[in-house]
This record gives structure tokens, C-alpha cells and sequence, in this order.
């Protein structure tokens, strides 16, 4: 641990409360990556990366003496007697003002090793080890493996969370990218690194998606698609594009949409990947939306035909592929649409099906997509109560962006004679709440 952090009040009062939090996001902000503080505590780097986001805790004394060991802090600051290399750190610091013994070293090591690989022998190797690897060029950042292991997490989207926390979670490690881009790196890695930022930008303009803020979410995807772009992924950029195209279907722009989408499809090519069924399905919302219902149909009949190719390495529940689940939350808006409620139930009944009951956001619009059936179907009063229904049991965290527009657009369907009845005023007090 740098010394200058042993000196640092904010790190020394972190230490004595034992809030590993503050601790190991203050050493990776000192230039130890979350790899390098895994490796030496023992532990996994996912659960190094959690810890230091505040969605893990230590609690077991176990893992606190590993930190001590693993990190060289002296056990005092910690609330722990003295560690045994604590004497041999001594001995490391002097050697670092250029009074280096290397018979002392070799006497100091060989005394630590007397025992076995225990953990103070194991912290002395550790030690020697980084001492001549900080001075090395890596060909790789440490750092990378551990972001890309978050953009793969953050992809499986809420899981029950405010979406203003994950918010908060993706652009504290998407920040984390900046200092490795500003360094000259090997192309494949560089590449890499793009990568990362380019699905982490576009998450983020997910989440701003769903929180309604358009214009923040259009500049996040405009930023994931100069990373997917720089990257190479060509998939990657159509995916970007396709969800970019969701921001102007969802409020309201369905010409921009479909122009977008038809981007995306572009850039996808006519293999069956996730990117391209993602496209065809945006594509043909847009198309149902701005009534071009044949354009809607072709590309629906283009959509269900890549998914039936899709493999299956590429058909997981996440934001960054298309899974069944997925696929009937957009035929279901489509369909809707349409006003094929037919269909549309169909897709409505099969997304709940697949839908974990943490899928908050989803499983409302579906039911929003319900009541709009309802409404075409002629029993509006139905559908207000079931739209009041399915906002009312939202979290207040939810009750904004695409979920409100959603209900919203049910509401302004509604021909102004029908404004009287007791259902539509309800759903009308709930909007303007």
C-alpha cells in the first residue's frame, strides 16, 4: 500500500471503521487495479469490484486479516495485533531510500518461507514481485478484464434495482476506462477497451432511456457509437444504433426511428445475430407506429426469421443480446400497434411467462400493452383501471420516462367523449400525480 495513502486521514479513518468500500476505491484510485488488490487478498475480483461500488461488505475477520496481509497494512489501523511481515516491511521501506541490502532481502525472505507458502510469505513474494512489475510496460491493463467482467454484469439489466443506482454503478466504472484510453495501447487491446466503452455508454443511454432524460440518453449513444465504431465490432455498432433507434420510438419520433433502425439493420448485416433481430424488431415498431403497416409486417416476418436462426450463445436474457423474452416484449408493442390484439396477446401472455418477477419495467409495460388491446377492443374503461392497476404498483423510482409515456399514449388515445367517465379520470389523476 502507498505510503502517501497510510498518510491520508480519509484512508486511515476508512481503515479504522473497517469500510473496505472507501478502502480499496481509494488504493485503485492510487493506481492499484482490482485485479492486483484480488490477487494479493485472495479474492474473487468480481467481489473486489462489488466491494468497492458498495454492493458487497466484508464482515468476517477471516477476510479482514487477508486485506491486512494481503494489502501490508499495519494490523493497528485496523484494529488487529501487529503482522508478522510488518518488521519486514520495515526492512522493504528502507531498502526503497536506497539503503537495498540484498543479503538482508534473501535472509528476510528465506525467514518468511521457513513455514511453508503462508500468508505473510506469500505477501513478502507478492511484494518483490510488484516491486520490479510497476516498472514494467503491460501489454494489457490490468483494469480490462474487470471491466469488461462489469459491462458483462451490468447487461442483465436491474434485477430488481432504481435504476438511478445502476445508473450511478455504470458511470462510476465507465469513468475507470478514461486513463487507459488516454495511454498508447497494443491494437487488439485498444480495441478491447473500445469495446467496453462502447456497450458501458450505450447501457448507460439505456437506463437515461428509461428515465426519460432524452437528450442525455441521445448524447450517451452518440458516445457508444464513436467507441463501437473505433472498436471494429460491426455488431456492436448495429446493437448501439438499434437502441439508440428506441429513444425517438418510445417518445413520440417514429420516422427518426425507422430511419435509425434501417442504420442498424445496415450495419448488421443478414447474418442472424442479436443486433439483427434487434433492428428488424425496432424497425418494424417504428413502421406500425408511423402506419406503415406493410413496411411493420415485412419487417416483423424479417425479425421472427433471424430468431429462428439466432444461436444460442446469442439468445440470453441481457440488454447486449435477444432472447425470446425479448422478442415478444417488441412484437407485443408491434402487434399492439397494429392493432392486431390477437397476436399481440399472444406475445403479451409468452413475455410474462419469461419475465423474472424483478423485471419491474417490462412486466408494467406489458401490462400497459394489455390495457391498450383492451382499449382497441372497445372496453376502455378496462383499460384504464388495468393501466391505474399496473402504475399504482410501481415503485415511485419507476413511475417516470418510458413508463409514463407508455400510459400516457394509452390516455391521449382516448376520444375526448369518453374523459366524463370515472375509469379515465382515474388514470388521468394518476398520470398528473
Amino acid at each position: 500500500m502507498p505510503h502517501r495513502l497510510l498518510a491520508d486521514p480519509a484512508f486511515v479513518r476508512a481503515l479504522h471503521e473497517r469500510d473496505f468500500t472507501t478502502v480499496f476505491a481509494m488504493a485503485h484510485d492510487a493506481g492499484i487495479s482490482y485485479n492486483r488488490i484480488a490477487e494479493a487478498c485472495a479474492l474473487k475480483s468480481e467481489r473486489v469490484s462489488q466491494i468497492a461500488r458498495g454492493t458487497a461488505a466484508v464482515t468476517a475477520l477471516a477476510t479482514v486479516e487477508r486485506i491486512a496481509v494481503g494489502l501490508r497494512i499495519p494490523g493497528a489501523l485496523l484494529g488487529l495485533a501487529a503482522q508478522p511481515w510488518e518488521d519486514t516491511a520495515s526492512h522493504s521501506t528502507e531498502s526503497h531510500h536506497g539503503e537495498d541490502d540484498p543479503m538482508k532481502r534473501r535472509n528476510l525472505l528465506r525467514g518468511a518461507l521457513a513455514a511453508g507458502l503462508t500468508a505473510p510469505a506469500l505477501a513478502a513474494l507478492t511484494a518483490a514481485r510488484t516491486d520490479v512489475d510497476q516498472t514494467l510496460s503491460p501489454d494489457m491493463p490490468q483494469d480490462l478484464a474487470d471491466l469488461e467482467a462489469a459491462a458483462e454484469s451490468y447487461g442483465y439489466g436491474y434485477h430488481g434495482q432504481q435504476p438511478t443506482r445502476v445508473l450511478a454503478d455504470l458511470v462510476t466504472d465507465f469513468t475507470t476506462l478514461r486513463p487507459l484510453l488516454t495511454v498508447p495501447q497494443p491494437a487488439p487491446v485498444r480495441a478491447r477497451l473500445c469495446r467496453t466503452a462502447g456497450q458501458m455508454a450505450g447501457m448507460t443511454a439505456i437506463v437515461l432511456h428509461d428515465l426519460g432524460s432524452r437528450r442525455e440518453s441521445r448524447a450517451w449513444f452518440g458516445t457508444a457509437a464513436r467507441a463501437a465504431a473505433e472498436s471494429g465490432d460491426d455488431q456492436l455498432h448495429a446493437w448501439v444504433l438499434a437502441r439508440e433507434a428506441m429513444v425517438p420510438l418510445n417518445y413520440g419520433a417514429p420516422k427518426a426511428a425507422a430511419d435509425l433502425a434501417a442504420r442498424a439493420r445496415l450495419a448488421a448485416g443478414t447474418r442472424p445475430t442479436a443486433a439483427a433481430v434487434l433492428a428488424a424488431a425496432v424497425a418494424a415498431r417504428a413502421y406500425a407506429l408511423n402506419h406503415q403497416s406493410e413496411q411493420a409486417r415485412a419487417a416483423l416476418a424479417d425479425a421472427d426469421a433471424l430468431m429462428e436462426r439466432l444461436p444460442e450463445t446469442e439468445r440470453s436474457d441481457t440488454w447486449l443480446t435477444y432472447g425470446e423474452q425479448k422478442h415478444h416484449v417488441h412484437l407485443s408493442h408491434a402487434f399492439t400497434t397494429l392493432g392486431d390484439t390477437r397476436r399481440a396477446n399472444e406475445s403479451q401472455q409468452r413475455a410474462l411467462e419469461l419475465s423474472a418477477p424483478t423485471s419491474t419495467m417490462t412486466r408494467t409495460l406489458l401490462n400497459i400493452d394489455r390495457a391498450a388491446c383492451a382499449h382497441h377492443d372497445g372496453d376502455t374503461e378496462q383499460a384504464c383501471r388495468r393501466t391505474v392497476a399496473a402504475l399504482t404498483a410501481l415503485p415511485v423510482g419507476y413511475r417516470t420516462g418510458l413508463v409514463r409515456r407508455r400510459a400516457l399514449d394509452l390516455y391521449e388515445a382516448i376520444p375526448t367523449d369518453h374523459h366524463h367517465e370515472r375509469a379515465v379520470q382515474e388514470l388521468r389523476d394518476v398520470l398528473a400525480a
